[in-house]
């Protein structure tokens, strides 16, 4: 997926890599309409879902779907997904979350978008995010359209 911003070079988008609980998920339990917005979204980039799997749900979630889901284990999980999206390709991956464990993907990025939805959006993930939304399906409808973007980034 390539994305052209004024004033900005041009992006070629690769890999959206989403955390779960609090972005795509609200205690657990994915939020009503993301896995038609996923399984869309996957037409055109990869897409991974990193999360510690607190509720023990995701697999369940995403069951079926062209979607790779990383386990992240111990304490660490903020240098963990930087480390994942690093591994990706930075300037070819954005980043999703809303926790402080995801401020140093969402700066690693090429874009990096808070959602502030039902719970909640850490201070350090908005400050270092590109864009901040509202609900993760506009999150996702921003790639399926891209125009979206470039209303919000360009300089």
């Amino acid at each position: 997926m390539r994305i052209d911003i004024p004033g900005r070079a041009p992006l070629q988008i690769e890999n959206i890599v989403f955390d779960f609980n609090g972005t795509l998920a609200t205690g657990g339990e994915l939020d009503a309409g993301v896995r038609e917005h996923l399984d869309e979204l996957g037409h055109y980039v990869k897409v991974t879902i990193l999360t510690a799997d607190t509720f023990g749900s995701v697999e369940k979630s995403f069951s079926g779907m062209d979607i790779k889901l990383v386990l992240l284990e111990g304490q660490a999980t903020g240098e963990q997904k930087a480390e994942f999206v690093r591994s990706l390709g930075a300037q070819t991956t954005v980043a999703v979350g809303n926790g402080t464990n995801d401020e140093q993907m969402l700066r690693e990025s090429v874009i990096g978008i808070a959602v502030l939805g039902g719970e909640g959006c850490a201070s350090a993930a908005m400050f270092a995010a590109d864009l901040i939304v509202t609900d993760i399906r506009d999150a996702i409808q921003l790639f399926l359209d891209p125009t979206r973007i470039i209303a919000g980034l360009r300089k």
